[in-house]
């Protein structure tokens, strides 16, 4: 009999098995509190060389540079960068468009998941993931306004925590990310990651301002963008009827066939513009498709991440 809670489902014993295997590295330089895998502002004496400052009295001496005292007959200290741990915050998107499943979504539990459960696996893996290496993180869920906050922390407790937030968490309103995004941006205290795990469907050129805002806080930002297959291919071929998922009106019937090639032209102009405007402003774009399991697609992330692939 399994007495798991119920929010442990976010993380299935295979997702533990295979993201519990890898690493994630953060790739530009981070503040934190303890020691730990990544690279930080201050100088201490790690691996990394940084530079050398003159001895002064106190100084442990196995850290001098002899070298430099031949050359130069004075005597100084070799720095190195420190490493520290890694503050992240994850921002989930839960608005109504999130609450959308194809029919060839991924299955989980012999089910096909919604873009908003394929998100919720996500984040939690991540979350296990940076925690079981020491760093702390945060959660963020949202839609027109931020629905929860939870200060990024790197004790084990907060993937309970996260996991019971991401069980509350729902699709459902309109969305409005953009003012959220300027929003945490001068919320997150000192430089780190920023994860964003969502569809993305707001005015585009609001989003890209919103995300240069973490960039212009000096964070790393990682977008994974989900879409449902469905949404890329638009395979549908006879008389179908559809509704907003985020606006209370009427499902209008349509002839998919009449629209197919204007909806793919548009979709491809949205991927491409967001991918290439992310790539502008130094944003990770990783575009992910429901209908490849979550964990597959997450370990061949952080496989290519780790070689440098990104």
């Amino acid at each position: 009999m399994n007495n798991a809670p119920s929010y442990m489902k976010f993380l299935p014993g295979k997702t533990t098995a295979s993201i519990g295997r890898l690493e994630f590295l953060a790739r530009g330089v981070v503040e934190g509190f303890v020691s730990g895998k990544h690279r930080s502002p201050t100088k201490g004496f790690s691996v990394e060389f940084a530079e050398h400052r003159q001895y002064v009295p106190g100084d442990d001496l196995r850290n001098l540079d002899w070298r430099a005292l031949a050359r130069k007959d004075r005597y100084y200290i070799k720095q190195y960068m420190a490493e520290t741990n890694l503050r992240a915050t994850i921002l989930l998107d839960a608005s109504g468009s999130m609450g959308y499943c194809g029919d060839v979504s991924a299955q989980l539990d012999g089910k096909p998941v919604s873009k908003l459960a394929y998100a919720q696996y996500v984040a939690a893996a991540l979350t296990y993931l940076l925690v079981g290496q020491a760093d702390a993180v945060g959660l963020v869920t949202l839609d027109t306004k931020q629905r929860c906050y939870l200060p990024a922390k790197a004790r084990a407790s907060q993937v309970r925590l996260i996991l019971e937030q991401l069980e509350r968490t729902e699709a459902g309103g309109d969305t409005a990310l953009a003012p959220i995004f300027d929003d945490i941006a001068e919320r997150i205290p000192r430089r780190g990651l920023v994860v964003i795990v969502s569809d993305l469907f707001d005015d585009l050129s609001a989003l890209m301002k919103a995300m240069h805002h973490f960039k212009f806080r000096r964070h790393e930002v990682i977008l994974f963008h989900i879409m449902a297959d469905e949404e890329i291919t638009f395979p549908f071929g006879t008389f179908t009827r559809f509704r907003d998922l985020e606006k209370v009106h009427p499902e209008i019937a349509i002839d998919p066939k009449t629209i197919r090639a204007s909806y793919i032209d548009r979709v491809n102009t949205f991927l491409k513009d967001l991918e290439t405007g992310c790539g502008r402003i130094g944003i990770e774009y990783v575009p992910m498709n429901t209908k490849t399991p979550f964990d597959r697609a997450l370990a061949e992330y952080l496989m290519r991440r780790r070689t440098g692939g990104g």
